[in-house]
């Protein structure tokens, strides 16, 4: 199982399952959502997925159409993510997670987004858009 919250740990949740392979997303709009240089995201079934709110501080963001974005009200921190086409898959943000997580990057996704200042790591695969699925399954996204 693996523990995560929001930066005032206001809301909490638990993951009970293993966590899939993971791809940092340099698009414009998972940097932004992060406020970082890429955002680092993996996609599970929501049954596997659940939080402790007691004081109603998760809200939603459209983002774009039919993609939301779920943070604390309170403190700001990005949560996680879902499509409206598939609600049943959340994609969590790994930097909220307070478990210890240290597996690597399957691949660097939308790198013609990426901050002019930050330099990827040459072993792990880059693609200019996404990422082909025989090297990263990106579930929950709008992956073709």
């Amino acid at each position: 199982m693996y523990k995560g919250s929001c930066l005032c740990g206001g809301i909490n949740y638990e993951i009970n399952t293993e966590l899939p392979d993971f791809g940092c997303c340099h698009c414009t709009s998972c940097r932004k959502g992060s406020g970082s240089a890429y955002g680092a995201n993996i996609g599970l079934d929501r049954s596997n997925f659940q939080i402790s709110d007691l004081n109603n501080l998760l809200r939603e963001f459209e983002s774009s159409p039919g993609k939301f974005r779920a943070f604390c009200s309170h403190c700001g921190s990005p949560l996680f993510a879902y499509l409206s086409k598939s609600p049943d898959i959340v994609r969590v943000r790994l930097g909220s997670l307070d478990t210890p997580f240290a597996h690597p990057p399957k691949a660097h996704t939308f790198t013609s987004d990426k901050a002019l200042w930050e330099v990827l790591d040459e072993d792990t695969p880059q693609f200019e858009t996404w990422a082909t699925r025989d090297i990263l399954v990106q579930a929950g996204s709008k992956q073709p």
